[in-house]
């Protein structure tokens, strides 16, 4: 086996044991393992689980945040969007997502689950390091679909949205499973962006409710 397919050999496994089992619960020992390797091959390849970790999902965000970004660019030489149409524009990247991977789609939105999850901290700050122009220009989107909110509300709205979508990329499959027993029909992931995205959009969008004193005195007592 040459080092190339090696190192893919690798990645395909440790990709598989993440999304089943998740980062923490997954050791290098039993990717090497299940990939047939010793564990130098992984050293060679990268030097640590955490940077295997990053190349895992980087084979993902490689093709993902390029086209969100020119999704978003397109959507910025209008004037004026709603929040809806600023989730609209990831659909289609997430969903390009399975020409990537088999099953694509589903294993990255499972990968990003865990990441949060599975509180992997040094992932996040990986993303936000490599990847800063395309949050950047979300963020900016965000608010100029939303003007009225303050960057504090923008803090805990992006938030909520994000807690909304770690579970639903966590349990995404066990989700599927429900609908389908409870409701008699299967569920992809292009239906269950059809639920995730209005309902996000109208949470980001909803008015502001600030605390007025009586009730921040009320709170104090």
């Amino acid at each position: 086996m040459t080092r190339s397919n090696t190192k893919e050999k690798i990645l395909d496994v440790a990709e598989s044991l993440f999304a089943e089992h998740g980062f923490k619960d997954t050791s290098l020992r039993t990717i090497t393992s299940k990939a047939n390797v010793n564990l130098a091959s992984v050293n060679y390849h990268f030097g640590d689980k955490k940077t295997l970790v990053r190349a895992v999902l980087n084979r993902y965000l490689e093709a993902f945040m390029p086209s969100v970004k020119h999704t978003l660019l397109t959507l910025n030489e209008r004037e004026h969007f709603t929040m809806e149409e600023v989730f609209e524009s990831l659909r289609e990247p997430i969903c390009a997502l399975a020409e990537v991977r088999p099953d694509g789609t589903n294993r990255f939105m499972s990968l990003i689950g865990r990441g949060y999850t599975d509180v992997q901290g040094h992932l996040r700050w990986f993303i936000k390091t490599r990847y800063d122009d395309v949050l950047s220009l979300f963020i900016s989107s965000v608010l100029k679909a939303n003007p009225q909110l303050s960057k504090e509300d923008l803090f805990w709205r992006l938030h909520f949205t994000l807690g909304a979508c770690v579970f639903t990329m966590a349990s995404s499959q066990a989700l599927t499973e429900i609908a389908e027993s409870d409701y008699g029909h299967s569920v992809d992931s292009q239906q269950i962006l059809d639920q995730l995205i209005p309902y996000l959009s109208a949470g980001v969008a909803a008015p502001v409710q600030h605390l007025t004193t009586a009730k921040i005195v009320n709170l104090k007592l």
